[in-house]
C-alpha cells in the first residue's frame, strides 16, 4: 500500500494539540490553586486521576507514566491475584509501602514517576534504568515544578540557555546527560533517583560490563539471546490486537519483525518509507522481509516539501531539540500507523547494544590516536561527524571563549570514556546510556504519543541491554563482522540476504534537500538577524555552508539540518 502524505500542509504550531501531561509542584505552594488533584503542605499533584495512586496505608502518593512488563511477577510478590485490576501506579505504591525505594529493583519497563512521602515530608524523582521515559525538574526558585514532558515546564523557566548544553547539542545532534538546553531545567538520568529535599542523587541501577563465560561458543550466546528476545517482544505483543512494526529493511528491524510475526496471532502491520525517485532507498530489502514474513506491508513515499513543512510541528513534539533528520519520518509514518494500530515495534538499539558499525571510527582511534595526537573525547566528539570540529568558528567568539576552559574531565562522557572495561562495551556503553536515552528513545516516545500511538524498544530493554554486556565483545564486532550474535540468534527466521547484507543505515537526503529545494527558506531562516540562534552562532558560516563551499566531504547538508533543528525548536519553545 503506497501513501504520499500532506500534499499541501498546515504548519502553524497553533493548530497543534499538546495531550496535557501531569505536573507536580515541591516546596512553596500556598498561593498555587490551579487544578490541583492532591495536595500536602509541600507538595501538589496537577494530574489526571489515572496518573496518581495512594498506598493502602496513606502513607505514600505515586505520580507518573509508569509501564511495566513484569507486571504479572509484581503482583504475586504483593500476594495479589494476577487479573487485579489496579494500576501500574497502585503497584508501585503498594511496593513503595512494602519495600520503599528497594522495590524500584524489582521494576522492569518504562517509568517516569515521582512518590512523595506523607509522613516523612520527603520527594523522590526516578526514571527508569534504560531512559524509556523522561522527567524533568525546575532548578530554580522556590518552588520545584516537575513533569514528564518539558514543555509542561515552560511557564516556569527563564529563556535562558544552557551554553554548555548548546555545545554538546551542535557536537551530538542531541543534549546528552543531566542537562537540558533550558539553564533553569534539568532531566534525571536512567536508573537514577533524586531524593528531596536532600537532593541527594542515588543510583539503584547501573550499566556494568559483566562478561558471563569468555568459554562458551557464539551458538551458546546467540541461543541465550534468542530465547530473550521471544521472551520480551512475546510480553510487548497486544493481546488479539494488530501491531505495527517499523521496518527499514536492516538486521534490527527485520529481527523484530520475524519475532513479532513467529509469535503474535493477529495481523501485524510494517511501515517502510522512501523519498522519492531521486535517492537511493531499501525498499528492496523491507519488502523482502514483509513478504518473508507474511506482514501488512505500508510504504510511505515522504518529499522534499514534507520534510521541511512538517519539521517545526515535529520540533514542537520534541523535549530537547534533536538534529536527526529521521525525527520528521518517525512522525509522519507513526500517523499511517495509527490508522491500523495502537502499538508499534522498533528496531532501535541493535548498534550499541551488539556492535554496530558506528563504533568503527572510535575503534580505529585506539588503534592510532596516539599518531594523531588526539585524545579520546575530541575523537568521540568527532564521530558522531556533527559540527565538534566547527565550534571555534560556528559559535561566537564569546560564546566560545566562554566555553573553552571546560575542561575534559567536566565532560558527561568523560568517565565512561576512561572506563577500566573493555573498549568496545565502552563504547556502547556510552551509546546506551546517552545517544540512547537522550535521542533515541525520547524521539520514538514524544513522536509516537504525538500519533496517539505507544512505541516499544525491545532490543533497548533493560534484560537485553543487560545481556549485551555479559557477551563478549568478539561476538557482537569482531573485524568486518558486525552485531555476530544477533545474526545467530535470527538467523532461522530471515533471509540470508538480510542477514549478511552490509549495514547501510537509513539516509535522509538533507544534502539534496538544501542544494535544491531548502536553500531559500534556509537562508531566510538562519540568517535573519532576529533568529534565535543570532545570538550564538558565526552567521559567516553558515553562509559558506548554504553555499556548499569547500564542502569536500558532502557534510554540510546535515550540519545545516541541525541548525535548523535548532532555530525551529527555540522558535516554537519560546516562553509565552
Amino acid at each position: 500500500m503506497l501513501f504520499n502524505f500532506f500534499k499541501s500542509s498546515q504548519s502553524a504550531i497553533t493548530n497543534i494539540e499538546f495531550k496535557s501531561s501531569w505536573c507536580v509542584a515541591y516546596g512553596k505552594i500556598n498561593n498555587f490553586t490551579k487544578d490541583i488533584i492532591w495536595q500536602d503542605q509541600q507538595f501538589a499533584v496537577i494530574a489526571e486521576s489515572d496518573n496518581l495512586a495512594i498506598s493502602y496505608n496513606q502513607k505514600f502518593v505515586v505520580v507518573g507514566d509508569i509501564c511495566l512488563t513484569n507486571r504479572r511477577e509484581l503482583l504475586q510478590k504483593l500476594g495479589m491475584d494476577i487479573h487485579d485490576s489496579c494500576s501500574h501506579q497502585q503497584i508501585v505504591a503498594q511496593l513503595w509501602q512494602k519495600y520503599n525505594s528497594e522495590c524500584l529493583n524489582l521494576l522492569v519497563g518504562m517509568f517516569g514517576l515521582v512518590v512523595w512521602d506523607c509522613e516523612k515530608q520527603e520527594l523522590y524523582l526516578i526514571r527508569d534504568a534504560i531512559g524509556s521515559r523522561t522527567l524533568y525538574y525546575t532548578t530554580t526558585g522556590a518552588t520545584c515544578w516537575i513533569a514528564p514532558k518539558l514543555r509542561t515546564l515552560t511557564p516556569y523557566r527563564s529563556d535562558n540557555l544552557d551554553l554548555v548544553a548548546l555545545r554538546d547539542y551542535l557536537c551530538c545532534a542531541f543534549v546528552p546527560g543531566e542537562r537540558t538546553l533550558w539553564q533553569d531545567i534539568k532531566e534525571i538520568r536512567p536508573g537514577s533517583f533524586l531524593q528531596m529535599p536532600s537532593q541527594q542523587v542515588y543510583h539503584y541501577w547501573q550499566l556494568k560490563e559483566q562478561i558471563i563465560d569468555t568459554n562458551q561458543s557464539l551458538a551458546w550466546y546467540g541461543e541465550k539471546l534468542r530465547s530473550l528476545l521471544e521472551q520480551v517482544v512475546k510480553e510487548y505483543l497486544p493481546e488479539n490486537q494488530p501491531v505495527g512494526v517499523f521496518l527499514s529493511g536492516g538486521l534490527d528491524s527485520s529481527s523484530i519483525t520475524a519475532l513479532a510475526a513467529k509469535l503474535h496471532n493477529a495481523p501485524i502491520h510494517t511501515y517502510s518509507i522512501h523519498f522519492g525517485t531521486e535517492t537511493a532507498n531499501e525498499l528492496e530489502f523491507s519488502s523482502l522481509v514483509a513478504k518473508h514474513c507474511e506482514t501488512q506491508h505500508h510504504i510511505l513515499e515522504i518529499t522534499f516539501r514534507d520534510m521541511w513543512e512538517r519539521l517545526p510541528e515535529t520540533m514542537a513534539y520534541l523535549d530537547d531539540p534533536i538534529g536527526d533528520p529521521l525525527t520528521v519520518p518517525n512522525l509522519l509514518i507513526g500517523r499511517i500507523a495509527r490508522k491500523n494500530v495502537q502499538i508499534t515495534l522498533n528496531g532501535e538499539g541493535g548498534d550499541p547494544c551488539f556492535g554496530g558499525p558506528k563504533n568503527q571510527p572510535m575503534l580505529i582511534n585506539s588503534l592510532y590516536g596516539a599518531i594523531n595526537n588526539q585524545d579520546s573525547l575530541q575523537a568521540f566528539l568527532i564521530s558522531f561527524q556533527k559540527c565538534a570540529l566547527d565550534l571555534p568558528q560556528l559559535l561566537k567568539p564569546e560564546i566560545w571563549q566562554s566555553l573553552k576552559n571546560e575542561s575534559n574531565e567536566s565532560s558527561v562522557f568523560y568517565d565512561d570514556l576512561n572506563a577500566d572495561v573493555n573498549y568496545l562495551n565502552r563504547l556502547m556503553a556510552l551509546n546506551i546510556k546517552f545517544k540512547g536515552a537522550d535521542q533515541i528513545l525520547t524521539k520514538v516516545n514524544n513522536l509516537t504519543q504525538a500519533a496517539d500511538l505507544q512505541g516499544l524498544s525491545p532490543l533497548f530493554d533493560q534484560r537485553v541491554v543487560e545481556l549485551s554486556m555479559q557477551i563478549p565483545p568478539e561476538y557482537k564486532l569482531s573485524g568486518v563482522e558486525e552485531k555476530a550474535v544477533l545474526k545467530t540468534a535470527v538467523s532461522d527466521i530471515l533471509p540470508d540476504r538480510i542477514i549478511h547484507r552490509p549495514k547501510s543505515g537509513m539516509m535522509v537526503p538533507v544534502q539534496l534537500g538544501f542544494r535544491k529545494y531548502w536553500q531559500r527558506q534556509a537562508r531566510k531562516l538562519l540568517l535573519n538577524k532576529k533568529s534565535e540562534i543570532s545570538a550564538y552562532i558565526n552567521q559567516d558560516i553558515l553562509r559558506e555552508w548554504l553555499d556548499f563551499k569547500g564542502d569536500v566531504w558532502g557534510r554540510y547538508g546535515i550540519k545545516l539540518w541541525l541548525l535548523v533543528s535548532l532555530e525551529i525548536w527555540l522558535g516554537v519553545n519560546k516562553s509565552i
